[in-house]
């Protein structure tokens, strides 16, 4: 019964962008922005709805851990706030998963590859790589503009700014030091689409690295400016790849998810 269960809550997920707001009248004075219609602000309260139960879907799993692909608008674990308790890590542990522990956590609007341990051995080695740099991780992203090359690096430190909570912004003095790598996959009139390697693993490192040399992520409500928010109705940001060690095996190994956008 129980693995009946997972199978029913934990089917794939597809993102609830589709033909009805690509097909609906232009706004934003009929901008077309990244190839699609400008949303305006109802269109994005409408969309961020919270996911239905079903839709988390499963990459993998043995006895030492899952590797799940987070749906975007889902937190990775609970928040303070009563309306925050719907996460992912609850929603494993309370529907066939209750051993399993967060190891890192993806923010709310980031979808993609996330990794959870099923004992507390795993969760020790796999905390470890992480806290030690020895995972390997990638993300795929849309930003606003034409950066200017096709890679390069992003070394700024950042720190939390209280004034504008949650947002992060760079600080030479207070900051901590992160670094990103970044490469060019495709360009479009208005956007790129980038992969990004993060080295360090500051909160909002990526969108606030990306926002740092001038392009945005698009959809991004916290840092994007007016035209690179209206230009998808999500944050374009999705964790792609991730390499670590199994925890019990010793054996490499590489997940990869493509990103939804």
């Amino acid at each position: 019964m129980a693995a009946l269960r997972a199978a029913i809550l934990f089917q794939p997920y597809t993102e609830p962008v589709g033909t009805d707001l690509s097909a609906k009248l232009l706004t934003s004075n009929d901008k077309v922005i990244a190839g699609k219609p400008a949303l305006t602000p109802a269109d994005r309260r409408a969309l961020k709805k919270p996911m239905p139960l079903s839709q988390v879907e499963i990459l993998h799993q043995d006895p030492a851990l899952l590797v799940i692909n987070k749906p975007t608008l889902l937190l990775s674990v609970p928040g303070r706030a009563e309306d925050n308790r719907d996460c992912l890590v609850t929603r494993l542990q309370e529907n066939g998963y209750p051993e399993a522990r967060i190891v890192h956590r993806l923010d709310w609007e980031t979808s993609g590859i996330i990794v959870l341990a099923r004992d507390a051995d795993s969760h020790r080695e796999l905390s470890r790589q992480f806290h030690d740099r020895e995972t390997e991780k990638a993300y795929t992203a849309l930003c606003w503009g034409q950066p200017e090359g096709e890679s390069g690096s992003i070394d700024l430190p950042l720190r939390y700014d209280p004034p504008t909570k949650p947002r992060h912004v760079v600080d030479h003095e207070l900051g901590k030091h992160a670094l990103t790598y970044w490469k060019v996959l495709e360009r479009h009139a208005d956007h790129c689409r980038v992969e990004l390697t993060p080295i360090t693993g500051r909160s909002h490192q990526l969108r606030v690295h990306m926002l740092s040399i001038g392009h945005p992520l698009l959809g991004d409500g916290l840092y994007a400016h007016p035209e690179a928010l209206a230009a998808y109705p999500r944050l374009c940001l999705h964790a792609s790849m991730l390499s670590l060690t199994h925890p019990q095996t010793g054996e490499r190994m590489r997940f990869e998810c493509p990103a939804p956008f």
